[in-house]
Formats: structure tokens, C-alpha cells, sequence
């Protein structure tokens, strides 16, 4: 099976039951990378419409990475030699790394978006290598993530690193470079084939002409040369004229707006809800992305209220669309920081940044032009024993560096009734409902878990009488020392089971 089948047949009409524990968590790991148990519990028996107003907001409003003082540099800023030159380069983009790293942490919902469009409108970072390109990229992706897609769409055309990346730079009026004009379409609104022919690229290719400037020295911002440009007539979607890049603009949204709306909006819900858009089996898919498309359109190509009203939707929090998305090698580790709400630093965050290159998702290098395809194309041999491994070696450092942290984090899942619990279950079962989407698939994989938690050096009479029969009561879930090794046991556990690579 390639993936999960859509059966999902509720409708976009507002969720109006107060969200529960299982829904909230859902919400949280779709709309950033998952959250604390104290998150999780504040949310529960809030209502969807309130909680999602509240996060879009939150992620309109919240800054975006400062700007850093070499934001501007070319190479005559840097050294003359050429190592020393390139020593520089890489820690300015390590640095912007890590900020970029730990706005996925804490920006929730925007810059879980700015990462949606960096492997929409994707650049790769080797191609042009100048730390400035990639902070106004991330830049451009962090402040649109949430805004008008037709301006999205028009400022990240004339960034330097898309530029250099699809040969606008190459693009000159006597010598057109289609390369991007046929990704603005192909891949960027219109989705491969869907309403545009070869003249039209061709004509758009023209239309786009001109932005070749790059200065004298390396790492100079790209401008328009009005001398590289084509100022014969274009016909573009039938619409003919001098057209240039604005003009293209306007006649691309105004004369393929149902094409865009239905190409975007299956994008996002193929990456916030399932990733199986059929009508397959019962399933709606088709009639709810309709519904976000006509939001899309009539909103001026705003892409906020498509988010509010997904969100908000029956659609979204019916059973059938929890846990059925493969975590991305980011969910993995980003997520395990958020559930467990473990101390980190911004090594940590590099760390995790370099393992999600070493299992299939090098940040700002996505492997072509369309992509990282997600779902199943995270998952083979290799991947699944990096992902194990991974993850057990952070659980590790999280342990050497603070075990008490693991204590703390069973406290907070049991919950305050339970906290001075003798009860392994209690303990065991909280645990794998906060780690995993659904629970376990089996009791034998729950019997599993409870076996990785119930380690040697505890006996069993040690526990609670309702768990063993005449049990002693003398481990205590606050108490007892052994705890905290056995909660780092379980999520090692956990971190190997399928249902933990699922969100």
C-alpha cells in the first residue's frame, strides 16, 4: 500500500465539540511540531474555532528572524583568501541555521508554513552559496507564509537565491531562459499540464527578462537591467502586450485563478490533513479541497482564512486523519523536543538539523526542483535504522545530561491524580498516548512497551496491588529511583515503534 487510504467523509462545517486530549494533540502536531503536556492540557475542552483563531493569529503577528549584520555583505566583505572566506560563509549560514531552527520550535504555526514553502518555492543552497541570498529567502518564506499568495508568489520570483536557482539571472531579452517561467507554472500555481501551453512559457520567459544584474563582485543582490530586457509584444494566456514581470503576475491570477485555487489548496491539505486527496473509498477529499479553493479565490489569494477554515473543520479532526502522515525527518526530532520538553540548547538544535540531513532532508537543499515527495519516500532501510538510532542517540544526551527531566516528564503526562501513582500502566499507557497519535496497534505491542518500562532492578511486587496482586506499593512514581531510567527505556522503546513515525 502506498499510503494510508482516505475514507475520511466528514465536511468542512465547523468542529463544534470541545476539543478532547487525542484532537488537541492532533491539532498541535499538524499545526507546528507537536507540544509540552502542559500545551496539550490547556487546550483540552477548548473549541476548535477559538484555539485555531488564536494560533493563525498568534503566527500573523509573531517577528521574524532578525536581520543579521552581514545581511547585505558581497564578497568584497569577506576575506581575501579564499579559505578563510569560506570559513566565514559557512558559520554565518550555520548561524542562520540554528535561528532558522529554532523558530521551527518555537513559531508554531508560521514557520511550520515557512517550511511548507521552502519545498513549494524550493531554491537549493549550493546553487549561489551566499549567506544573504538565504536569509532574504528565509526571510521572504517567513514573512508570506501566512499572507497574500499572489505577493508570495511575485516576491520570491525576484529573490536572489530563486534567481540563481531557475537562471533568472541567465534570463536576458535577446536570449530568453525559460527555466523559470515553466516552474512558475509547472510546479509554483498551476500545477504540470494544467491550463498552459509551450508558447505560453515561452512568452513568459520574455516577459520575465531582465533581472541580470549581479553586480561586480560575487554575493551582489540581483537588479534589473532594463538593457537584458524584452520589450517585444507577449501573448500570454491570450492576453497580448510589452507585458513584464508584474504583468505576467496579474494575467497568471486573474486568468488561471480556479487552476491556481485547486493546484494550492490540495497542496495544503495533502500536507495538513492526508496524503491521499482521491475520492477513494468513501472519502471527500476532492469536495473539501473545492470548498478551501473557493475560500482561496474569493479572499484575493489570502492564505489565512484557507487555514481557518480547515482547521476549524469536522474534516480535520475526524478520526480517519489522525496518525496517518509519516513524520518528516524535522517532525521526528523537533517533535520529540517539543513532547518531552527536555532542556536543549542551539547545539542541540544543530545537531537534530544535521541528523535530518543524514535521513533525507538536508535543510534549504531539498534534492530537485519538486521537492521532498514526504510520506513513504521517508521511509526505507536505511532511513528507518537512521531515524532508531537518531532518536535513541538524543534520548541518550537528554538522559546523561538531567535523568530527573524523565521523571518530570511521566509526572506531567500521569497527571496530577495520578502523579504519586505505584500503578506501572498508568504510567506506561499516558506515555505512549502522549508519543504516539493513537496508541499502540496491539495490547501485545502495549504488553511490549510495559515490559521495556518494568525493568530488572524493579520487582513486580513492588507495584501497586491492582497491577499485581498483592503488590507492596514501593515504587512510587515520584519517588522511586529507578524512574527515571525506566522512562528513558520506554521512549527508546517507543522511538522504534511504527506508530511513533506517524503524526
Amino acid at each position: 500500500m502506498e499510503y494510508f487510504i482516505n475514507c475520511n467523509s466528514s465536511t468542512l462545517a465547523p468542529y463544534t465539540t470541545p476539543l478532547d486530549e487525542l484532537r488537541a494533540a492532533h491539532l498541535y502536531r499538524r499545526l507546528g511540531f507537536s507540544a509540552s503536556v502542559q500545551t496539550i492540557n490547556a487546550a483540552v475542552g477548548q473549541s476548535a474555532g477559538a484555539l485555531v483563531d488564536n494560533l493563525v493569529n498568534q503566527a500573523l503577528a509573531a517577528p521574524t528572524i532578525p536581520a543579521p549584520e552581514w545581511a547585505d555583505w558581497n564578497n568584497a566583505n569577506y576575506p581575501a583568501d579564499d579559505d578563510l572566506a569560506r570559513q566565514m560563509r559557512n558559520a554565518q549560514i550555520d548561524d542562520l541555521t540554528t535561528a532558522y531552527g529554532n523558530a521551527l520550535v518555537n513559531n508554531d504555526l508560521l514557520d511550520r508554513l515557512s517550511f511548507f514553502w521552502s519545498n513549494h518555492f524550493v531554491t537549493q543552497l549550493e546553487t549561489y552559496n551566499c549567506p544573504g541570498f538565504l536569509f532574504y529567502y528565509i526571510n521572504c518564506l517567513q514573512r508570506n507564509a501566512l499572507g497574500n499568495f499572489k505577493t508570495f508568489t511575485s516576491e520570491i520570483g525576484l529573490t536572489s537565491a530563486m534567481l540563481y536557482y531557475l537562471d533568472g539571472v541567465r534570463n536576458r531579452g535577446n536570449n530568453p531562459n525559460e527555466n523559470y517561467a515553466r516552474e512558475l507554472y509547472e510546479l509554483f500555481t498551476l500545477g504540470e499540464g494544467n491550463n498552459y501551453t509551450e508558447e505560453d512559457i515561452i512568452e513568459t520567459s520574455k516577459a520575465l527578462s531582465g533581472y541580470t544584474e549581479r553586480g561586480e563582485e560575487g554575493c551582489t543582490a540581483v537588479t534589473f537591467d532594463p538593457t537584458e530586457f524584452n520589450t517585444e509584444n507577449k501573448t500570454i494566456f491570450g492576453q497580448t502586450g510589452n507585458w513584464d514581470y508584474d504583468d505576467v503576475i496579474d494575467i497568471l491570477f486573474n486568468e488561471r485563478p480556479d487552476e491556481i485555487g485547486w493546484f494550492i489548496c490540495k497542496k495544503l491539505y495533502e500536507f495538513f490533513v492526508h496524503p491521499d486527496s482521491t475520492s477513494e473509498d468513501g472519502g471527500i477529499a476532492p469536495q473539501i479541497i473545492d470548498g478551501l479553493a473557493q475560500t482561496f479565490i474569493s479572499s484575493g489569494f489570502e492564505i489565512a482564512p484557507v487555514l481557518r477554515q480547515l482547521f476549524k473543520s469536522q474534516h480535520f479532526f475526524d478520526e480517519t486523519a489522525i496518525g496517518v502522515i509519516i513524520k518528516s525527518p524535522a517532525d521526528l526530532y523537533f517533535n520529540l523536543l517539543k513532547e518531552t520538553g527536555f532542556a536543549y540548547d542551539d547545539m542541540t538544535i544543530i545537531n537534530m538539523i544535521d541528523s535530518c540531513a543524514l535521513i533525507g532532508q538536508r535543510f534549504f537543499q531539498p534534492p530537485e526542483v519538486e521537492g521532498w515527495q514526504r510520506d513513504r519516500t521517508w521511509i526505507n532501510t536505511n532511513f528507518i535504522i537512521g531515524r532508531w538510532l537518531t532518536a535513541e542517540v538524543f534520548l541518550e544526551r537528554f538522559f546523561q545530561n538531567d535523568p530527573e527531566q524523565f521523571r518530570d516528564l511521566a509526572v506531567d503526562a500521569v497527571g496530577p491524580a495520578n502523579s504519586n501513582t505505584s500503578n506501572p500502566e498508568i504510567v506506561v499507557r499516558a506515555l505512549v498516548d502522549k508519543f504516539t497519535p493513537k496508541g499502540l496497534l496491539t495490547d501485545a505491542d502495549f504488553e511490549r512497551a510495559m515490559d521495556a518500562f518494568k525493568i530488572d532492578d524493579v520487582p513486580e511486587e513492588y507495584y501497586a496491588p491492582e497491577y499485581y496482586p498483592g503488590g507492596t506499593s514501593q515504587w512510587v512514581l515520584q519517588v522511586s529511583a529507578e524512574t527515571p531510567t525506566q522512562v528513558y527505556i520506554l521512549l527508546r522503546h517507543l522511538s522504534r515503534e511504527p506508530e511513533f513515525q506517524l503524526k
